[in-house]
């Protein structure tokens, strides 16, 4: 399915166009039809000779509604601008050309209308060449008559010919449908409609309303008046939603594809195609981005860049064409692309230019994924995919680092290892939280992996030097030769607190002796060699289960102060098991 929108003047024909290439009614309201001019938009499809089906977005032409007509063009990958050959380029004519032009639409066919009623050549000369100097380049053109039918094969034709030409939608995309409408069915729910620019929809699929967060589950689908299992883009389509709240969506909501998304308040964009620059923008201009439109707070970077704060979050990536318009004036002002939905802070003096000659050299060089990248450091990689950006860099734990930081974190770690060694002998290294801290790194998750690329090893949440323990003074060394010789004698006999004060052994030198593998600390100021545990397990057994505290105490030849955190340590470890009466049996 291709779609295409309508474009043009009020009362240019638009809707009778519509009308005579599908031979369906566009204006679905009442009030409409007796106006006799469209107020919201309009849908009707065809298939052309070739067999393409298109699908029709008709907008209104009035001015008063605006709104509505970018709400249908923004989404739409094609335009058909109505020109009438009576009354030629008119104010609307050229509001919805400034419209087209700031969302970068490139693709188009030009139709001057009422043919049976004026000479077509000057209004289409007119037009073509107002056209050609817009986005839109030049146009093929017809001139046709919705009355008497003059030019409509030729139109069929040069439609065809145009949809040949659109690139062609990532149907395996992430979903984004912009809502233009959305109303309720009795017995069916609520039903929205939108124009699918990416990705595909499946009836039974969930899918999360922007607005809420909250997941709705599709009922079903159609397009083009034919349900639907599945649609895939571009299309118009319908979805009938379960679980969404009377009322809860309106036009400007958006249907997303789960946890591939991210909402954002605000955004950095470079202005172009724009008459005027950043610091020429109203402070509150009106924001358009598919069927959305919401006032904005403008903050100026330089002339080609600017910080837009959104009223509320909207779920938008780099690489969107967004449209900021004057309704009080009825002026276009701007387009723009979004460049960064994640933004730096911009605090200190002169960092607002600095950001805006960033982001025009990013927007210059295409590189808004290394700009973001170089900026940070390091970026989960998901987060790549929610802000539409291709994966840069290094991929290491999930996440993409530059190679700048990454090369620069390597060097840091080994000196801030040295460092740590340096003002405290009696340990191997520093914690992992302190690496994280001291080197800015935005996650934990990258403390092992850097260290492995600077020839160290995190082991128990240290950070050290590969084949390597802490390295104990020769004092404490000696101290701990004599205390093992002592527990070997008597392997439950821990020292008592004055008898580690004469070895000179305090809290600091046990925690080096623990970590250094000398030592097996029991509890706080209880210490015994390495394995004494496993050692205990094996006396323990001989005993007849279930035994008490009292008989293990005697079996290791020990003191309650030493037996009880030692039996406490073998009941968390699994070894022994405590029963309500307080014995205990091995497992």
């Amino acid at each position: 399915m291709y779609v295409i929108a309508t474009a043009g003047h009020v009362d240019h024909g638009k809707s009778t166009l519509v009308r005579g290439l599908t031979g369906m009614e566009p204006d679905r309201w009442s009030e409409e039809r007796a106006r006799g001019l469209s107020i919201n938009l309009g849908f009707g499809w065809t298939t052309l000779d070739d067999g393409s089906r298109v699908a029709f977005v008709d907008v209104p032409g009035h001015e008063r509604f605006v709104s509505n007509m970018l709400a249908g063009v923004g989404p739409a990958p094609a335009v058909l601008f109505v020109v009438a050959a009576d009354e030629g380029w008119m104010p609307q004519s050229e509001e919805h050309l400034a419209a087209l032009h700031a969302l970068d639409v490139r693709h188009g066919l030009l139709a001057v209308t009422r043919a049976d009623l004026a000479d077509p050549e000057p209004a289409l000369r007119e037009a073509s060449e107002r056209i050609a100097r817009t986005s839109l380049g030049r146009l093929p053109s017809v001139t046709v008559s919705g009355v008497t039918g003059q030019g409509l094969p030729e139109l069929r034709a040069e439609l065809s010919r145009m949809v040949a030409g659109l690139p062609l939608a990532d149907a395996g995309g992430d979903a984004r449908l912009w809502v233009d409408r959305a109303f309720t069915i009795g017995g069916a729910g609520t039903v929205v409609t939108g124009t699918l620019r990416a990705g595909t929809l499946r009836a039974g699929d969930e899918l999360v309303l922007a607005a809420t967060g909250k997941r709705l589950r599709v009922r079903g689908l159609q397009a083009l008046g034919e349900d639907r299992a599945e649609v895939g883009a571009v299309a118009r389509v319908a979805v009938n939603l379960r679980g969404a709240d009377r009322g809860a969506i309106a036009q400007g909501d958006a249907l997303l594809t789960p946890d591939a998304w991210r909402n954002t308040d605000t955004v950095d964009v470079v202005l172009g195609p724009a008459e005027l620059a950043a610091g020429e923008l109203p402070r509150r201009p009106i924001m358009h981005v598919g069927s959305a439109a919401l006032e904005v707070r403008v903050r100026p970077l330089g002339d080609d860049a600017a910080r837009l704060a959104l009223r509320r979050p909207l779920p938008l990536r780099v690489g969107d064409r967004i449209l900021l318009r004057d309704p009080g004036r009825h002026q276009i002002l701007a387009g723009a692309t979004v460049l960064d939905v994640v933004v730096p802070s911009l605090g200190r003096r002169g960092a607002a230019r600095s950001r805006g000659i960033t982001l025009t050299d990013a927007a210059g060089n295409h590189s808004a994924a290394q700009a973001h990248l170089a900026h940070r450091g390091a970026v989960v990689e998901s987060e790549f995919r929610a802000m539409g950006l291709r994966p840069q860099g290094k991929s290491v734990a999930g996440w993409r680092v530059d190679p700048e930081h990454w090369t620069r974190w390597v060097a840091q770690v080994r000196t801030e290892v040295q460092r740590w060694c340096a003002a405290h002998p009696l340990e191997s290294g520093p914690p992992a939280k302190t690496i994280e801290g001291r080197l800015g790194l935005p996650s934990a998750k990258l403390v092992e992996p850097l260290a492995h690329a600077a020839d160290l090893v995190l082991d128990k949440g240290v950070v050290r030097r590969a084949g390597t323990a802490a390295s104990l003074p020769a004092a404490i060394t000696r101290a701990l030769d004599e205390l093992t010789e002592e527990l070997r004698h008597d392997p439950f006999v821990a020292p008592d607190a004055d008898r580690l004060r004469e070895l000179g052994l305090g809290p600091k030198e046990l925690g080096a002796a623990v970590r250094a593998g000398r030592l097996l600390k029991v509890s706080d100021g209880v210490v015994l060699l390495p394995g004494a545990d496993r050692r205990a397990a094996e006396l323990l057994r001989e005993l007849p289960a279930p035994f008490t505290l009292s008989e293990a105490r005697k079996a290791l030849g020990t003191t309650r102060r030493v037996a009880v955190p030692l039996l406490e340590q073998l009941d968390r470890t699994g070894v022994t098991v405590r029963l309500p009466d307080d014995t205990r049996r091995l497992r």
